[in-house]
């Protein structure tokens, strides 16, 4: 009797020990909460805690490499019961468009976020193929700015190139986009079947001082059990016109110009000296004559009012597909001034936009400006 009541002591001593909570002082202590938490859950529970694991060691963290991704998870985690680690993978599914949630059924297959599992004659992430294909596609064209995203969607083909079929995995699928070498931009998604919709890349994500001749290069990488496949396309035209530019051109200020002598009468108002002059109007109404010239359809007025590089020449400018030609008329809401120095201005602006095929979009604009001998000169164009 004495035996089997030090045996319930000993039990009830192991069981007490167990930790319900994420403990992530180390990878070990982390394994290990986590191994406890996981044993309190029935089978169903357990699969659908690894598929939580794996969303936010996937998503919800930024870090190099693996080892560096499980201190950043324990630090999002730590402390964390199970119900919390539910909500906040739910949470991050959802901000990053992942169709998963915690109460759904069980639908990515082996997880394992400690290392990786050797494939199983079950495992849906186990697929065999012989590369990966990358198609680009123009979307949200816009008849006056033209096209305001890219869609890129990676297929995993055979050796003939065409689509391996499978359902029900979890692939992680990595978009990485560069200009010139420099990485600009990291997306990641869960690739669940060969109809996965890829990513949409927003051209107003892309810093347009970032971006090098209008190009990107774009790699997409898609990770199974054995293998990771990876493709790149270079030279994947942007519309420049779409691209996140600030609101005041950063390279407006005082020009510097050369020390000059007087001339021989002593005048010194020597236009080359000369401190630039006040702007003869406000900013806003600038911005307004702008807008009001493209109303009416004078494209050369409008034009005259700018000094922005990023709208090219007349041509780019009124060009009807990827210009203003294609604006039929404007109806302004709201125009009200920013900042303003004695160099440069921004002004915002809400007006709705009717095209010359009668569609209407409703824009707020941010417009920076600055002062060209004493004119304020449109020079930067942000859609917020």
């Amino acid at each position: 009797m004495k035996r089997i009541f030090l045996l319930l002591i000993f039990a009830f001593f192991l069981i007490a020990c167990k930790k319900d909570s994420v403990d992530a002082t180390t990878t070990q202590t982390l394994q290990s909460s986590i191994n406890d938490m996981t044993s309190s859950l029935n089978t169903l529970q357990q699969v659908k805690f690894n598929e939580a694991l794996y969303i936010l060691k996937t998503f919800g963290v930024e870090a190099d490499t693996d080892v560096d991704e499980l201190k950043a998870l324990g630090k999002l985690i730590n402390g964390k019961k199970v119900p919390e680690v539910f909500n906040l993978a739910d949470q991050v599914a959802q901000k990053n468009g992942i169709d998963w949630s915690s109460t759904g059924p069980p639908s990515l297959g082996e997880m394992n976020i400690f290392g990786d599992v050797l494939a199983k004659e079950a495992d849906p992430n186990d697929i065999s193929a012989s590369s990966l294909n990358v198609s680009t596609i123009p979307m949200a064209v816009d008849s006056i700015l033209g096209p305001k995203s890219l869609q890129i969607v990676p297929r995993l083909v055979d050796n003939l190139g065409k689509p391996v079929a499978f359902t029900g995995a979890g692939l992680e699928a990595i978009l990485e986009v560069f200009s010139n070498g420099t990485k600009i931009l990291t997306s990641k998604n869960l690739m669940r079947d060969n109809n996965f919709k890829g990513f949409n890349l927003k051209f107003s994500s892309l810093p347009s001082q970032k971006v090098i001749d209008n190009k990107i290069d774009i790699t997409v990488s898609v990770k199974t059990t054995k293998k990771t496949y990876k493709m790149s396309k270079i030279g994947v035209s942007v519309n420049p016109n779409a691209l996140s530019v600030p609101a005041v051109n950063p390279t407006d200020g005082t020009q510097n110009v050369p020390n000059a002598t007087p001339n021989a009468t002593g005048d010194s108002t020597d236009p080359q000296t000369a401190a630039p002059a006040p702007p003869a109007a406000d900013p806003k109404s600038s911005v307004s004559k702008f807008l009001s010239s493209l109303n009416s359809q004078n494209l050369k007025g409008a034009y005259e009012t700018s000094d922005n590089p990023n709208w090219g020449s007349f041509d780019n400018f009124s060009n009807p597909t990827s210009g203003f030609g294609g604006v039929k008329s404007i109806n302004v809401k709201n125009i009200a001034e920013g900042s303003t120095s004695s160099n440069s201005s921004s002004v915002n602006a809400t007006y709705d936009v009717t095209d010359k095929n009668g569609k209407t979009t409703s824009l707020q604009v941010t417009f920076g400006l600055k002062n060209v001998n004493g004119e304020w000169k449109i020079s930067s164009y942000k859609i917020n």
